[in-house]
């Protein structure tokens, strides 16, 4: 499912205002957390998962620790 948004200023901020079919697809309701991942140019909403926030937490740390390490893997 592909849809255009329209960026829209929401306070001092901008944001997409998501429509209910994608709000369903996603299970996402009034008050409910999203995690919000940037891979390259794709923005990716999912559902928050506390285990799945975790596990990101864990990677972004053993990232940092070992960068150079991993740059030479690369």
């Amino acid at each position: 499912m592909a849809q255009v948004l329209k960026v829209q200023k929401i306070g001092n901020s901008l944001g997409y205002v998501l429509p209910k079919e994608i709000r369903a697809v996603q299970g996402l309701r009034h008050g409910d957390q999203a995690y919000v991942t940037v891979v390259g140019r794709q923005i990716i909403i999912s559902p928050y998962d506390p285990d799945f926030a975790e596990q990101i937490e864990i990677g972004e740390k053993v990232q940092k620790r070992f960068r150079n390490a991993l740059r030479e893997l690369a």
